[in-house]
C-alpha cells in the first residue's frame, strides 16, 4: 500500500509561510507530479512528505499513519535527488545495495535484491563499475536502483532529470513511465518542467505560493483551467490572453466584444455582468490561417521554424507583449509582415476579473475523456 494523505499541511520559516494548507488525497499507486515556478512550494512539500523538513501544522498520513513525528527511515518512503548522490568509492552494486547494509539485511538477499533493481533498470552489465564510469542517465538509474530495494510504500523524486541533456530526459522519461507501470507503486515526483508532468502524471498538482492552484489529470488542466494562473503555466507556447467585454448572458453563453467583434463563447456565464471587463485566453496552437468568430491581425518579431510546426511570436495591436501562434511547419510568412489570424468561440477560456475560469462546455472526445478520469464526468 502507498496511500498518501495531507491535511491542512503547513510549513513556516519564522513569520513566512511557506506552504498554505495544502490538502492532498494521493491513490495508491498513482503517478502525482508537483509543479509550479520557483519558490512555489513544491520542493519544500515533498521533503516534509519525506521527513527531511518539519511540518509546522496539519497531518502527513500514510496508510492511515501520521507520520510528523517519525524520521525518515520509518516513513516507508524513498527519494531519488537531483544530485544522484551516489558515492564515488563504491561500485554500482554497492551503491544500490547500501541501504540493505544499513539494515544489516543477510547477503544473499542483498544480493538477490540488487540484482533484480539491475535487470529492472537494465544495469545488470554495470554492476562492477564505479560511477565516474556511467552515463549521467545510468547515474540516475543507479540512484532508482537503491530506492527500489528498499520496496517503499512511496518513491519521491526531486526534479531527478534537470540535470540531463534533452535527448537523456526524453529517454528518461519514458523509463520512468515504464517503471510505475511495472511496479504499480505510489509515485510523486517534483518537477518545474511541464512537458515531465503532461507525459508521466496520473494527476497533476500545480502549486502558486504554497497553495495548490489546481490538482486534475493532465488533460483536464489543459482542457479546463480553473484560473489564469495555470491556464498560462500548462501548455508550450503558453495561452494568449486578449482583454474583453462582456455584453451579456444566454443559454449559449457569455456575449464578449473584443475591439468591435462579438462572438459568445460556450461557457457557463452565471458569474457573468453585462459592462464588466474579462480576460480570453486562446492557445497558440487552436489560431486559425482563416477567419473565425474573431479576427485578429498580429506582427510576427521573431519566427521559429521547429519542421513540423512553425511558432511566431508577435506584436498586437503594437503592443511589445509576446501573442503566440504555433502554425503548420510549411507557412511561408515572415518578420514584420501582418499576419491575420481567426479565432474559433469554442476554443476559448473566459476568466474573470479576479482570474477564476468560467466552466467551458467544451465536447471532449471519448479518448479524452477516458484520460480526464472521473473528474471529468
Amino acid at each position: 500500500m502507498g496511500q498518501l494523505y495531507l491535511n491542512k499541511v503547513q510549513k513556516f520559516y519564522g513569520d513566512f509561510e511557506v506552504i498554505k494548507g495544502v490538502q492532498l488525497d494521493v491513490k495508491d499507486g498513482e503517478f502525482i507530479v508537483f509543479v509550479g515556478p520557483s519558490g512555489c512550494g513544491k520542493s519544500t512539500l515533498l521533503r516534509m512528505i519525506a521527513g527531511l523538513d518539519a511540518t509546522s501544522g496539519g497531518d502527513i498520513v500514510i496508510d492511515g499513519i501520521r507520520v510528523n513525528d517519525l524520521p525518515p527511515v520509518k516513513r516507508g518512503i524513498a527519494m531519488v535527488f537531483q544530485s544522484y548522490a551516489l558515492y564515488p568509492h563504491m561500485s554500482v552494486f554497492e551503491n544500490i545495495a547500501f541501504p540493505l547494509r544499513v539494515e544489516k539485511m543477510a547477503e544473499d538477499k542483498i544480493k538477490a535484491k540488487v540484482e533484480h533493481a539491475a535487470r529492472i533498470l537494465h544495469l545488470e552489465q554495470r554492476l562492477e563499475q564505479k560511477p565516474g564510469m556511467l552515463s549521467g542517465g545510468q547515474r540516475q538509474r543507479v540512484a532508482i536502483g537503491r530506492a527500489i530495494v528498499r520496496e517503499p510504500k512511496i518513491f519521491l523524486f526531486d526534479e531527478p532529470l534537470s540535470n540531463l541533456d534533452a535527448a537523456l530526459r526524453a529517454d528518461m522519461r519514458i523509463e520512468l513511465a515504464k517503471l510505475h507501470r511495472q511496479l504499480k507503486a505510489t509515485m510523486i515526483y517534483v518537477t518545474h518542467d511541464q512537458v515531465e508532468a503532461m507525459t508521466m502524471a496520473d494527476r497533476i498538482v500545480v502549486l502558486n505560493g504554497g497553495h495548490i492552484a489546481q490538482c486534475g489529470a493532465p488533460l483536464e488542466l489543459y482542457h479546463k483551467p480553473a484560473n489564469l494562473f495555470v491556464a498560462g503555466f500548462i501548455g508550450n507556447p503558453k495561452m494568449n490572453m486578449l482583454p474583453v467585454t462582456c455584453k451579456g448572458t444566454s443559454a449559449e453563453g457569455v456575449l464578449i466584444d473584443y475591439q468591435g467583434q462579438t462572438a459568445t463563447l460556450p461557457v457557463d456565464g452565471t458569474r457573468a455582468k453585462a459592462g464588466e471587463t474579462l480576460t480570453l485566453g486562446i492557445r497558440p496552437e487552436h489560431l486559425l490561417l482563416d477567419t473565425g468568430d474573431l479576427n485578429v491581425t498580429v506582427v510576427p518579431t521573431v519566427i521559429e521554424r521547429l519542421g513540423a510546426q512553425t511558432v511566431a511570436y508577435a506584436s498586437l495591436d503594437g503592443k511589445a507583449e509576446n501573442f503566440c501562434a504555433m502554425l503548420p511547419g510549411t507557412i511561408g510568412i515572415r518578420p514584420e509582415q501582418p499576419l491575420p489570424l481567426g479565432i474559433k468561440a469554442a476554443d476559448c477560456h473566459l476568466f474573470d476579473a479576479d482570474g477564476q475560469a468560467f466552466e467551458r462546455r467544451v465536447s471532449l472526445t471519448d479518448i479524452d475523456l477516458n484520460l480526464l478520469g472521473t473528474t471529468a464526468a
